[in-house]
């Protein structure tokens, strides 16, 4: 469970975990995608990641007797897939989303910030990149909405 936790891995470079931990996501998200399932299918897909990832990540948590280890990635893969499977396909996008996750889930702006701080566990682990995903989505949408 705790290879889960650490995202198959990625979580344990020595720098930058949450970055490395991302990456995981990208073939992930394109696996499914080339599934052809319809895009409610991806958000159900996208949801179960993310009520597995409480638990995933708090029993890690709990087996390090740490809270919120910087190698505990399995947040930023849940959050990542679910922003990938809601903007338009191909590189460029996805390496957007890449930098504009990478940057929410690095700065944590309120209200990122304060539910990361007040709520811990599994849940809390999730709940804030769940929160930079939205905010990561706000920015990618309204810039699809700008470009067309």
């Amino acid at each position: 469970m705790c290879w889960l936790g650490f995202g198959f891995g990625s979580g344990l470079a020595p720098k930058a975990p949450g970055t490395f931990g991302t990456l995981p996501a990208l073939p992930l998200a394109a696996l499914w995608l080339m599934l052809g399932f319809s895009f409610w299918y991806n958000i159900v897909f996208a949801v179960f990641l993310f009520l597995v990832g409480i638990f995933i990540c708090d029993y890690t948590e709990k087996a390090l007797h740490r809270q919120d280890y910087g190698g505990i990635v399995w947040d930023e893969i849940a959050a990542m897939v679910l922003i990938l499977f809601c903007i338009p396909a191909g590189w460029i996008w996805w390496l957007a989303a890449f930098a504009v996750f990478r940057f929410f889930d690095a700065v944590k702006p309120w209200p990122i910030r304060w539910f990361d701080k007040r709520i811990h566990g599994g849940f809390g682990i999730m709940l804030d990149d769940l929160i930079a995903a939205l905010f990561s989505l706000v920015v990618l949408l309204l810039s699809v909405y700008l470009m067309i």
